[in-house]
């Protein structure tokens, strides 16, 4: 339902700002709104403004022309002061004529407003000095049955734009796949050999974690049973998570937590035949260079989450109460459902998906 402005485009659309202030999984997501923009304003200059961490991802959206990274570091008050000072002059001097916030915080609204956009487009927030920062305002209700992918570009379907390819999608230039082939060399992996099996354990939720001693006996099955390499991956505050599960796993496992940037850990999942992960970042990045996936899900909504398509498939504990949506039972930060999710329950879908693919 449209709430304020034209329902329409009306500027003359030569410069465009995407703003996308989530997390890595959010900008994932994010790319088919891109991809929809170019198509629809295929002369046009398009940034995404997003989170300094997850700026060098943009690298894989052939859709964009760079990033605008946004900072979160806390600084004294003189010095940040000063800081968006400048972030917000340099904004300025790309000359934006379209802004569209995928979000609604408050952040994004500043710096669409002070972007100088003629046309500034955002979701309707139930805040009444931050709607006056948009020009347009779209109210859509987020509805529980539908991905979150196909909900983002929602906004542009209502300003008249096709959006026919919802599901995102990586190019992961030659350069990446070259620095991709050198660190698996580094980390013990042969590129040339059998495709590894990557699993990524770790969550920033710690209510979304499987288990770590589970996924020890999860590798030692794929490596005794096929034969095939494994790597752990994870943030660089992961790393010693990710070393007690290959200390304990006890050979054919391999530690790139934290040895690589996002569009390198993009290229590297390019590399295997396999994602294993719980639901985080990682589930988005694999699917998006087109590596099939498990993901163990506990109590969040697949149906809005998880890849899309025959060659993803999720395995979620049946319970009555699952998906709650908690952020874990009773406040405690678990979650029942993924205790008590064994490895039998698993391991099917690993071994389907290992048949169904080659090993290179």
């Amino acid at each position: 339902m449209f709430v304020k402005g034209d329902r329409r485009i009306v500027c003359d659309v030569r410069s465009i700002l995407l703003v996308q202030l989530g997390d890595v999984g959010d900008l994932v997501l994010s790319f088919p709104c891109v991809r929809a923009l170019r198509e629809h304003f295929p002369a046009a200059k398009i940034m995404l403004a997003v989170r300094e961490k997850s700026g060098d991802l943009v690298e894989l959206c052939p859709w964009a022309d760079g990033a605008i990274l946004v900072s979160t570091e806390k600084r004294w008050l003189w010095e940040q002061i000063s800081f968006q000072l400048k972030f917000f002059a340099g904004l300025r001097r790309h000359q934006f004529d379209l802004v569209i916030d995928l979000r609604t915080g408050t952040r994004g609204a500043f710096i669409a407003f002070l972007s100088g956009a003629r046309q500034r487009i955002g979701y309707y927030f139930p805040l009444w000095w931050r709607n006056l920062l948009f020009t347009d305002l779209y109210d859509l209700p987020y509805s529980p049955g539908g991905h979150v992918s196909r909900h983002l570009l929602d906004i542009l379907t209502a300003y008249g734009l096709k959006t026919e390819h919802p599901i995102p999608e990586f190019v992961v230039p030659d350069s990446k796949q070259t620095a991709a082939a050198e660190i698996l060399r580094e980390a013990g992996v042969d590129p040339n050999g059998p495709l590894p099996v990557a699993l990524q354990p770790f969550s920033l939720w710690q209510y979304k974690e499987w288990g770590e001693q589970k996924y020890v006996q999860l590798i030692r099955h794929i490596r005794d049973c096929w034969q095939l390499p494994v790597i752990v991956t994870g943030a660089p505050g992961e790393q010693s998570r990710a070393q007690a599960i290959v200390d304990a796993v006890g050979g054919g496992v391999f530690n790139l937590a934290g040895k690589t940037t996002l569009s390198e850990y993009g290229a590297v999942l390019k590399f295997c035949r396999l994602f294993v992960g719980v639901d985080s970042a990682g589930q988005h990045l694999a699917a998006a260079v087109g590596v099939p996936t498990v993901i163990l899900y506990g109590p969040s909504s697949p149906v809005s989450w998880a890849p899309c398509g025959p060659q993803h498939l999720v395995v979620q504990k049946a319970m009555p109460c699952v998906p709650c949506r908690q952020t874990g039972c009773g406040g405690d930060g678990k979650s029942r459902c993924l205790d008590e999710l064994a490895i039998e329950e698993v391991m099917p879908s690993i071994e389907q998906q290992l048949r169904l693919t080659t090993s290179g």
